[in-house]
């Protein structure tokens, strides 16, 4: 899974780009590699990526809500281990996901705060860690 993280420069968010690699038959998404963005636009408005983006959205709210472990949280620097994030979902909605090989995907486009950091300040090593994990938490659980 060609999963993408990019946290932002001057905000506590990060935003999170999850390409759909595979078929998604239970979602009538068949044909997930594309030769032009134009075909995803057609892939993005169905009813079968309107139905992803909706269960997206229920796995999304409960991992948020409920933060799964960090699988080794022993190498972060940071000294506070105890600062959890408290994410809330920005932004989530498709994507049109342009490969090296000049093949487009449909995909997820999600953006998560963390409403415990004020200001512009970016988010900490932790919290990119727990929003890694939540991403490829969603991954297995839809089955992406």
């Amino acid at each position: 899974m060609a999963l993408r993280i990019a946290p932002d420069k001057d905000q506590p968010s990060v935003a999170i780009e999850i390409p759909l690699e595979k078929p998604l038959p239970d979602y009538d998404l068949e044909q997930v590699e594309q030769p032009t963005p134009r075909d995803i636009d057609a892939l993005l408005v169905s009813q079968g990526f309107r139905d992803l983006v909706d269960d997206t959205r229920g796995v999304l709210t409960e991992l948020v809500a409920n933060l799964p472990p960090l699988p080794n949280p022993t190498h972060f620097v940071d000294l506070d281990l105890t600062t959890i994030p408290d994410f809330e979902i920005a932004q989530l909605t498709g994507a049109i996901c342009p490969s090296e090989d000049e093949i487009y995907r449909p995909g997820l486009w999600i953006v998560l705060h963390d409403r415990k950091v004020r200001g512009k300040q970016p988010l900490g090593e932790i919290a990119l860690e727990h929003a890694r994990v939540i991403a490829q938490e969603l991954v297995k659980r839809l089955g992406l």
